[in-house]
This record gives C-alpha cells, sequence and structure tokens, in this order.
C-alpha cells in the first residue's frame, strides 16, 4: 500500500551529506554522512521498507573526521567517497579518499531504529584524492553512468580527473584544470555531465558558473552572473543535454540552455532564504527538487521546460526549430509550470536532496539537525505524467 505521509529519520548527530545509493537499483537506499566535533563520524545506510512505510539503518564509522560531501559509485555498491575536515598542524583542511564498506555490513547492526548501534563496523580506505598540492577539496564527482573508475575532485581553483586504479586502492591524476583569474578563486561545487560521452563538466565558483571540456580541460562557456550571491549547487537535465539547473545564496533557482548563456531560460522565485541543493528527476525531467535554508523543501512541476512540454516527450533538435515542425502541437499551449508541493517537516536549514536511483517517485531530504525525511511525489500527479 503507497502511502503519501513523509517518513521521519533522525539521526542524532548533526549532518549536510546525502547521497542516493547510485549503483542499487532494486532496494531503496540513501547514504547519509554525519558532521560531529566531539564523537567518531558515521555513515548511516537508511534502507526505506516501502511495502511497510518503515526505515532500517546500519552504521559504519568514518573516523577520518566530519563528512562535508559523500558521493556513491554509480558501479559499485560498496564503494562510496567522502570529503571529510581533518585538523593537521592546528590547521583545519579539507580531504577526501574512497572507501569500501565491509562485505558483511549487512548482517552487522542492522537494527530497528530505537536499538543505538553497539559495534559498528569501520569504513576501509581505499585511497586518498588529495595531496599536499591540492587539499581544500570541496566535492567529488564520479563519472554518471560509468564503470566507477573515473572521478573528479575540485579541491581550491583545482579540477583534478583521476583515474582509479587496483580496485579503487590507486588513485592518479590523468588531466586537471585550473580557475584563472584574479583573487583567490574557489570552486564551491560542480556537476559531472551525462551527455556528449560524459565529456564536460560545469563548476560553479562564487556567482559564476562555468562549462569546462573533459578532453581538452579547457572552458568551452562561462555564465558570469549566474545569481546575484554565491551558486551553491548545479544540475544536468537528464533528458535534454544542454540543460542546467543552478541555485544560490539569491533565494533563486535558475534554469539555463548553455547554447545561449545570456539569459536564464526560467527563473524560480520559492524560497526565502539560500538554496543548497537542486536536483532534476532523472526519469521525469519536469520534477525539480530544490532544499533550502528556509527549512523547506520544494518540488516543482517545471513542464514548459521539460523534455515533454506538450506532455508527450520532444527532442532538443525539435524544440529549437520552432513550432513549424508540430503539426500535432498546433493550437495546444505547453503546459504550465507549478509548485507542486511545499514540504515543511525539517526545522533548521535543508542541506540536501536526492531522488532515489530505485524508485523515480521518492525522494530524502536532510536538514543540518540530522533529520532525514522519505517522501512521495504526489499520487496524483505522478498518474497524470504517467497516463
Amino acid at each position: 500500500m503507497e502511502d503519501d505521509a513523509p517518513v521521519i529519520y533522525g539521526l542524532e548527530f548533526q549532518a549536510r551529506a546525502l547521497t542516493a545509493q547510485t549503483a542499487e537499483t532494486d532496494a531503496i537506499r540513501f547514504l547519509v554522512g554525519t558532521q560531529s566535533l566531539k564523537f567518531d563520524n558515521q555513515i548511516h545506510i537508511i534502507d526505506f521498507d516501502d511495502e511497510n512505510n518503515i526505515i532500517n539503518k546500519n552504521v559504519l564509522l568514518h573516523q577520518a573526521g566530519e563528512i562535508w560531501h559523500i558521493g556513491a559509485s554509480p558501479a559499485d555498491k560498496a564503494v562510496l567517497t567522502t570529503c571529510y575536515n581533518k585538523t593537521s598542524d592546528s590547521r583545519v583542511v579539507s580531504c577526501a579518499a574512497v572507501w569500501r564498506m565491509p562485505s558483511d555490513w549487512e548482517t552487522g547492526s542492522h537494527e530497528s531504529l530505537d536499538d543505538s548501534a553497539h559495534n559498528p563496523q569501520t569504513l576501509e580506505l581505499l585511497c586518498h584524492l588529495d595531496d599536499s598540492a591540492h587539499s581544500n577539496v570541496a566535492c567529488v564527482l564520479w563519472e554518471p553512468m560509468g564503470d566507477g573508475k573515473r572521478v573528479i575532485s575540485l579541491a581550491d581553483n583545482h579540477a583534478l580527473l583521476w583515474d582509479l586504479q587496483e580496485s579503487s586502492t590507486q588513485a592518479t591524476v590523468s588531466s586537471s584544470a585550473t580557475l584563472e583569474g584574479k583573487g583567490q578563486l574557489k570552486f564551491t561545487s560542480g556537476k559531472w555531465s551525462p551527455h556528449h560521452n560524459c565529456s564536460q563538466l560545469a563548476t560553479a565558483n562564487d556567482t559564476a558558473i562555468r562549462g569546462w571540456d573533459l578532453r581538452t580541460m579547457r572552458q568551452i562557456y562561462c555564465i558570469e552572473n549566474a545569481h546575484g550571491q554565491l551558486v551553491r549547487d548545479l544540475d544536468f537535465n537528464p533528458n535534454r543535454q544542454y540543460y542546467l539547473a543552478s541555485c544560490g545564496d539569491d533565494c533563486k533557482v535558475k534554469f539555463w540552455d548553455v547554447r545561449n548563456v545570456q539569459e536564464p531560460v526560467k527563473t524560480l522565485e520559492e524560497h526565502s532564504h539560500w538554496v543548497w541543493s537542486v536536483r532534476y528527476n532523472h526519469s521525469h525531467d519536469q520534477l525539480v527538487l530544490t532544499a533550502s535554508s528556509d527549512s523547506r523543501l520544494i518540488l516543482s512541476n517545471m513542464v514548459s521546460i521539460s523534455s515533454e512540454p506538450f506532455g508527450h516527450l520532444v527532442d532538443d533538435e525539435e524544440l529549437s526549430e520552432g513550432e513549424d515542425n508540430h503539426q500535432e502541437d498546433k493550437g495546444k499551449e505547453p503546459l504550465q509550470d507549478s509548485v507542486v508541493s511545499t514540504y515543511e517537516e525539517h526545522e533548521d536549514s535543508v542541506y540536501a536532496a536526492e531522488w532515489s536511483s530505485a524508485d523515480p517517485w521518492l525522494f530524502a531530504s536532510l536538514s543540518y539537525d540530522g533529520r532525514l525525511v522519505i517522501n512521495r511525489v504526489p499520487r496524483a500527479l505522478k498518474y497524470s505524467i504517467l497516463l
């Protein structure tokens, strides 16, 4: 029985790092990384049992430090990356590493939520993704749909493309790009495009968004003042290769066609504080999630700029050739964009939102107080998209 009511889980630790377990397409599973200064940090493996509407969790120790970012291998369920802080010589450095979950984690401490973890197992370190020249890693990106052998790290003003070898126990930098310009430039976030044979990267630094060709490591476009303040997050439309979403501290969410970066195609102004996260649904790209420091998560139906603006699939080439070709769409207006739902289950800044990789209608959000909420796309909307 499917129920639209949210399911809430409290981690008892502050947290801001969330990812779906990308390689797991059967079970609904999310990974959360904690940010605790006092205690050993942990990765919480959150399994959602949608038949009974309950959450099961497992805990793994991440003793390296507080986790700022987490990413899951697209090919191997057991492998993940974290960006974490550690203190060395009384200064704080942001590091990154590749880890493997112990093979028997599922038998380890699978517990009902009221039990506290007795003896959590520890993640196995596979390799580091930082060196003395490139510390302060903001995020690590896995190659989309890849074989789990290529990652990009964004560290200060460098984008480094790493090859993982020997079952991810060795990492070597195969190429790199540097942000040039005045002042202390540093990347805040980035996204590896799933299009163009995974040869493009988008990055955010300050108020700018840049596109890079990973074959030459050269910049291919730049949106100088994409937002009025810091750009926090980016995401590519999974079905329309030139479309990119961004969000930032100006409380706005913007949608861009990177072939023409003068103006956004669309701007959303529904949040009242910084917007930390924007995510396209992997299957139905009109569905867009945004998470903000206003403690709200918003689900929008951006159908007019989706791959199905008339309620059925239209490809990019047709869309850019104007309306002449759409005999069947003549006289039909594109469907209207709308806010589907505003979710108010959080009481603190919502730093992350992610769609499930197993169920396209399900998503998780995480606020700083360690509250994880699992929600579903409202049933009426789901059926209007499917039918």
